[in-house]
């Protein structure tokens, strides 16, 4: 019993102590994370990250509908498309913003 005490009282005073030290660590990375984030040079990779990731997914799914054609069930398919048409999805775009001819 005495052990679990001590061990309670420690758990106790460690989190006391972290929580006053953590709240201003996580102050600091917060603003070192946050001028990061507004570095120019880090938001051009980014967004050109975003681009190829774009690019990469219309190709994969150009493959995809070659590979796959007419072997989708038309249940699939029908469903697909009333999910588009329920939300409202532009036909001849996707979510990604790329084409889907």
């Amino acid at each position: 019993m005495r052990y679990r005490l001590t061990f309670v009282a420690g758990l106790a005073l460690g989190y006391v102590l972290g929580t006053r030290a953590g709240r201003e660590r996580y102050e600091q990375l917060k603003k070192s994370m946050r001028q990061v984030a507004q570095n120019p040079a880090v938001r051009n990779t980014a967004e050109t990250a975003a681009q190829q990731s774009r690019e990469i997914a219309g190709k994969a799914l150009h493959t995809v509908s070659e590979k796959v054609g007419d072997h989708v069930p038309d249940s699939v398919t029908d469903r697909v498309r009333s999910l588009r048409e329920r939300n409202g999805t532009n036909a001849a775009e996707d979510d990604w913003g790329t084409s889907n001819t």
